[in-house]
């Protein structure tokens, strides 16, 4: 795949975007529709298996996409060198790492707490640089780093300040990893490909990859609050969010998009006070400091826009 790609690289060192700060926002945007919509998949899952809401979900937002697709193409315009064969495995292995973050995410979360549950899939900020670093042997900036520490100990907070390890936090820490991959990929395909092509494919992979998984654990009741759940989060938080967060990704590195991610459990923290919820100070403290650690992984790029 590498002998027949454009360099990602030189687009994130540069941020070469005739918009600036739009990507970002792009990024952001699909964190409010993930963390806006807890509750309502919380709902969901106590009628349907995790696996059966993954194919609902992701076989609508696969659907939804696919006039636009057709219309689109698969390219990203202005790269010609690139390989329909290329572009079809990239897209199963981001679906593939998709798939396996949520499935393990989802069987963590019927063995710990839901705040352990949401601290620990929150460490994929930790892993994305880990796998770049690894992956490209280029350090992120001591900014991106700092970022990263800031957000860790932010959502520490922001999810009570205790952690109890345990079998579903092992399975949780697998999900973070796979997150981890997943914004990777997303980052090296994201510049050679279109991202509306890019998503359908990969939520079409992670539909198929759910069937058999379906077929042996069943799909439980599909109720009103299930199809309402399917029907918002497979348009606005897969077809939508997923396509905005891999245009995003052109611009913006793995590891800064991580730590961009952490917006999302602040989001979920506000939705879950207009319901009722409360965090304490210290959680609210926890939100604050996460948004410190985005301003601190943004504090470059704003420097360099300068």
């Amino acid at each position: 795949m590498s002998s027949v790609r454009p360099s990602p690289r030189r687009v994130w060192e540069g941020w070469e975007t005739p918009r600036p700060l739009v990507p970002e926002l792009a990024l952001i945007a699909a964190t409010i529709a993930y963390g806006s919509t807890f509750k309502i998949v919380q709902n969901a899952l106590e009628d349907v298996t995790p696996v059966g809401y993954m194919m609902m979900r992701f076989g609508l937002g696969a659907l939804v996409l696919v006039p636009f697709v057709a219309r689109r193409g698969w390219r990203r315009r202005g790269v010609d060198d690139v390989r329909y064969r290329s572009f079809l495995l990239g897209a199963f292995f981001l679906g593939l790492a998709a798939f396996a973050g949520y499935v393990l995410q989802n069987l963590g979360l019927q063995r710990t707490t839901t705040s352990n549950s949401a601290f620990i899939t929150g460490l994929f900020v930790v892993f994305t640089p880990l796998i770049e670093t690894v992956a490209t042997r280029k350090r992120p900036a001591a900014s991106v780093m700092l970022a990263v520490a800031v957000s860790v100990f932010g959502l520490y907070l922001l999810e009570g300040g205790t952690l109890d390890l345990g079998a579903g936090d092992a399975l949780t820490l697998g999900c973070a990893f796979f997150f981890g991959i997943w914004i990777f990929l997303g980052g090296e395909l994201s510049p050679r490909f279109d991202p509306v092509a890019l998503t359908a494919v990969q939520l079409a992979v992670i539909t198929v990859l759910s069937v058999p998984v379906v077929a042996v654990t069943g799909l439980g009741h599909v109720s009103g609050r299930v199809v309402l759940a399917v029907v918002i989060t497979g348009v606005f938080c897969s077809a939508l969010a997923f396509s905005l967060q891999l245009w995003g990704q052109r611009f913006v590195e793995p590891s800064r998009a991580a730590v961009i991610g952490q917006f999302e459990p602040v989001v979920a923290g506000v939705i879950g006070f207009a319901i009722g919820e409360r965090l304490g100070v210290a959680g609210y403290f926890g939100a604050l400091v996460i948004l410190l650690g985005i301003v601190i992984a943004e504090s470059a790029a704003w420097r360099t826009r300068g």
